[in-house]
């Protein structure tokens, strides 16, 4: 799906929505949890992916060469591209902003950058697909908020399964590359609390709780910061000639 389709029908979500009743929708998306639970700093427990599944923490190995360090950087500042352009998004979005459109095409351009990144690590192919399953990240999501806009609670509950499964398979994508690294399990957990914390803060961005909004977003930072970290280390760790 191209830019310009995508974000025509990202448009179709305008101003003019009873916003307590797209929180509402928004609402079942969300993990059962306490605003203070949701208000409170992100933790990142991870397995050491070494097929033990007892809650030991995956080291992350620090970049010792100019090699590991750009790759390190280069991580980190995609997915940080990632988040960034996705706040971006919601905040033009939830004020009716005209910077909407361009904004969302930036967002799916990113998907591209981060599936070429891993190209020279895993192949063509499979960053082509990486990068196929996050632009459907990206679509998928427009269509949980126009099923939310409808009220349609049978549309949003097919479109957040869909989005929901999409994460697995972008997690089940990343561990078949590199299942000692990144295991199944952790890489799906990564990936579910990604949109678990989004839907957070699209919520309080759209019912005008901008502290709140600003909160989730400093959760989804740590987050996708540990999450870049494992994928530079992962890589590293894995390929040490390719990445010296």
């Amino acid at each position: 799906m191209s830019a310009t389709s995508t974000t025509s029908r990202l448009r179709l979500l305008v101003p003019g929505v009873a916003i307590a009743a797209l929180l509402a929708v928004l609402a079942l998306a969300l993990p059962r949890a306490s605003a203070d639970a949701l208000a409170a700093p992100a933790t990142h427990a991870r397995h050491d992916g070494h097929g033990g599944h007892g809650g030991a923490v995956a080291t992350v190995r620090l970049p010792h060469t100019a090699a590991q360090l750009a790759l390190h950087d280069q991580m980190r500042r995609l997915w940080e591209d990632h988040i960034t352009w996705t706040r971006l998004a919601i905040v033009t979005f939830a004020d009716g902003s005209a910077g909407f459109s361009p904004t969302a095409a930036r967002l799916l351009r990113n998907q591209g950058d981060i599936g070429n990144a891993i190209k020279p690590f895993y192949g063509d192919a499979a960053g082509k697909q990486l990068t196929a399953l996050l632009r459907d990240h990206i679509t998928i999501a427009v269509e949980v908020l126009q099923a939310a806009k409808a009220h349609d609670a049978t549309a949003f509950a097919s479109a957040k399964a869909r989005w929901y499964a999409n994460a697995d398979d972008i997690a089940d994508l990343l561990a078949s590359v590199n299942p000692r690294f990144w295991p199944q399990s952790m890489m799906r957990a990564d990936m579910r609390e990604h949109l678990d914390q989004t839907l957070a803060e699209a919520a309080n961005e759209l019912a005008g709780d901008y502290a709140g909004s600003i909160a989730d977003y400093e959760q989804v930072h740590t987050h996708i910061l540990a999450m870049a970290d494992l994928l530079s280390s992962g890589i590293i760790r894995q390929l040490p000639g390719r990445v010296g």
